[in-house]
């Protein structure tokens, strides 16, 4: 990390703080941070984090990384009158750890390639508590090279960082990771269904899941902590975000010939929970609708849970 001088972060929210929390105390480096809600900017404050606009960091910094809602955020921020691509200056490297399309990565870095700054993919998988532990995995595309001189920044949040390929490929992986995931949580959903119809209790089948071939992360994280007790929180990671994540999935099995027919499967609950106005809640809650006599009456806000 010695060839930097200046970290800059864009995007600070539900994982987007404690990543840039973890940059600010581990990485021996002053950090510029940006959002519009001063809330996460007051917050890390107290660990070193300066406040600044995209232009300041642009200006200032050699490294910037960028924590958004969505591909279509992360174009606007580059492409607008005063985005990155207007304000960058040779030699800058940008590490976008949203998730976004395949084709709008490889598009922002062949633009941000003709002004000399380094555009790489880096999105990040697990839980909001992963990241505020720094042990989230992190699926990066980039050159080697480049790889190498980012590692050592990325290393101060995750615990597992591949490099999956050139510029696009760490977003094919996280898209088709939680395209899998989607379906795995979904094929749960469906058993717990028919289990708790045919006279088995859905705790039962769950734990002796645990103990086969269907053991899977999905079972231990979505089905026991919120499809078993049913809690499907606000303020997690979304049924909106979700289906974002998943029609990227879709976008690129169709660029690739792909029927992807698991995949369309869940996009129908996605959007029967939309038009349920369940939006707003931990994707995991397509489970109500797929055994739709489920009692539903139970809300929480208890912490969520993060794809």
């Amino acid at each position: 990390m010695t060839s930097f001088t200046r970290i800059g972060f864009i995007g600070l929210g539900v994982m987007g703080e404690p990543i840039c929390r973890n940059l600010a105390q581990k990485c021996g480096l002053p950090v510029l941070g940006c959002d519009m809600n001063p809330e996460p900017l007051a917050r890390l404050a107290q660990h070193g984090v300066q406040a600044a606009d995209v232009a300041t960091i642009a200006a200032q910094c050699d490294v910037i990384f960028l924590s958004l809602p969505s591909g279509e955020v992360v174009e606007k921020l580059a492409q607008g009158p005063q985005g990155l691509l207007a304000s960058c200056r040779p030699g800058q490297i940008i590490v976008d750890t949203s998730t976004s399309p395949v084709d709008t990565t490889r598009k922002l870095s062949a633009e941000f390639a003709e002004r000399q700054v380094t555009f790489i993919d880096a999105p990040v998988a697990r839980t909001r508590a992963a990241a505020e532990a720094g042990t989230l995995s992190v699926m990066v595309g980039a050159a080697p090279s480049v790889f190498e001189r980012v590692r050592p920044l990325i290393a101060t949040y995750a615990n597992e960082i591949t490099l999956c390929g050139d510029v696009g490929s760490g977003q094919v992986v996280k898209i088709l990771n939680n395209m899998v995931l989607f379906e795995t949580v979904t094929a749960l959903a469906e058993a717990c269904g028919i289990a708790r119809r045919s006279g088995v209790d859905t705790k039962v089948i769950m734990e002796t899941f645990m103990l086969g071939s269907a053991d899977s992360f999905a079972l231990r994280n979505h089905g026991l902590k919120a499809i078993l007790p049913g809690e499907f929180p606000e303020k997690a990671f979304p049924v909106s975000y979700a289906r974002k994540d998943l029609n990227y999935a879709l976008r690129l099995a169709e660029q690739t010939g792909i029927s992807a027919q698991g995949a369309r499967n869940v996009d129908q609950w996605f959007e029967a929970a939309l038009e349920r106005g369940l939006g707003d809640r931990y994707w995991p809650v397509i489970s109500r609708l797929i055994d739709d006599e489920q009692d539903t009456a139970q809300e929480t806000a208890s912490p969520g849970h993060q794809s």
